[in-house]
């Protein structure tokens, strides 16, 4: 998750370099890392597509596979040895950007399709959409406190706590409501602007977060 690293001055610095020395744009897709965050937009992108076609199970399923495929980039990152600031620093703008439509944009668009697109639920999904930009905004800036814990609920469990909802909601054969919803996404949205601690898990965690995403994708869409 390139998101454990906060976009530094030091990042913003590279916009001082020269045209001559600056790589090209096409050059940071075949960077491992970034192949794995892109596979998350992906993700997201079709669980916005899911979600635009009434197939909640699915695209709550694909906002799951973005959170596994953000976990993965940070890893894959770590592991290599050889990558430069300039790799590290685009790695952060783009998994941020990404961050924003994985767990900010999908979360939205799933409320307001749920409520069959009703106005008094665009307030909401404002919420979720605004919340997950100054929280990402704001770890960019001061990253993990004293190095260990987060402030407030990183933005990826949002994919993970909206999976379960339907996860919950199709186990138990539940008639659940577009409130319960919404009350839910405003509690994400006041858990992610909080000042809660959280301590930053094991990435050992991820082994835990891919069990879970593969049991929900065989019991919400039937593998």
């Amino acid at each position: 998750m390139n998101t454990n690293t906060p976009i530094t001055k030091k990042a913003y610095d590279l916009k001082e370099t020269t045209p001559t020395s600056q790589l090209n744009m096409l050059h940071f897709i075949f960077d491992l890392p970034n192949i794995c965050t892109l596979l998350g937009l992906l993700s997201a992108l079709l669980g916005i597509y899911a979600t635009i076609k009434g197939e909640f199970y699915l695209a709550a399923v694909f906002g799951a596979w973005s959170v596994v495929f953000d976990w993965t980039d940070g890893l894959v990152a770590g592991k290599m040895k050889n990558r430069t600031d300039t790799h590290r620093a685009f790695g952060g703008q783009l998994d941020s950007l990404i961050d924003m439509v994985s767990f900010g944009v999908l979360p939205a668009i799933i409320l307001l399709s749920y409520s069959n697109y009703n106005p008094w639920f665009i307030p909401g999904a404002f919420a979720i959409v605004a919340g997950c930009a100054i929280r990402l905004s704001y770890f960019n800036i001061y990253g993990l406190t004293k190095g260990k814990t987060y402030t407030g609920l990183a933005v990826d469990y949002n994919g993970l706590i909206v999976s379960l909802f339907f996860l919950i909601e199709k186990l138990l054969n539940l008639a659940v409501f577009p409130k319960t919803l919404y009350i839910l996404m405003m509690g994400i949205v006041f858990l992610n602007l909080s000042s809660i601690q959280i301590p930053k898990f094991s990435k050992i965690i991820l082994i835990g977060i891919v069990i879970y995403v593969i049991t929900l994708t065989i019991l919400l869409i039937k593998v």
